[in-house]
């Protein structure tokens, strides 16, 4: 069984983190850090709605491939790509911005990667979609879209700048 959430419903979920962040920040000065890759193109999308305010925002990209746990279980070659963070991190209000919240262990291995950085006054976590099933003690403080899973279950997150088009797929799995 499949199901899918459309263009509208992504764009929505974003609506709804950009106000959330919004409303607890209020005017503010923040900086949305994207996860590579998905996560980027997510907190761009938010910084476009947020930078309609007159606030100051700063805006970086990580690349947690070399933090991740799971390293030598990726594909041979993974590919590596430049986190740019341009912005000086320390005593900084960061928002880590992801596409899916799953087990907590991409969060882990960006927040390893940030910190090569400086020291944050503060780091909060958006994801555009919370599917549950935590390995760690991560949580978000922002969620564009819950989503109900099983722990099997494949969300396949697809966005127009990365892979052509915006789409949501949950491919339902059985539990053995």
């Amino acid at each position: 069984m499949e199901r899918t959430l459309t263009q509208e419903e992504i764009n929505t979920g974003v609506e709804t983190l950009a106000a959330a962040i919004r409303e607890k920040t209020g005017d503010r000065k923040i900086a949305l850090v994207g996860i590579r890759s998905r996560g980027d193109e997510v907190a761009e999308r938010v910084l476009n709605l947020l930078s309609q305010d007159d606030r100051e925002l700063d805006f970086g990209i990580l690349d947690i491939s070399l933090y991740r746990d799971d390293y030598e279980h990726l594909r041979e070659n993974p590919l590596l790509q430049e986190s740019d963070i341009g912005f000086p991190v320390d005593d900084a209000h960061i928002i880590l911005v992801d596409d899916v919240l799953f087990t907590g262990r991409t969060i882990r291995a960006a927040l390893d990667a940030l910190l090569d950085y400086g020291r944050p006054a503060k780091i909060e976590l958006a994801v555009l979609i919370d599917r549950g099933h935590r390995e760690l003690p991560i949580a978000p403080d922002y969620v564009g879209i819950t989503l109900e899973t099983n722990r099997l279950d494949h969300v396949l997150v697809s966005l127009e700048g990365t892979d052509g088009n915006d789409q949501v797929r949950i491919v339902r799995k059985e539990s053995p």
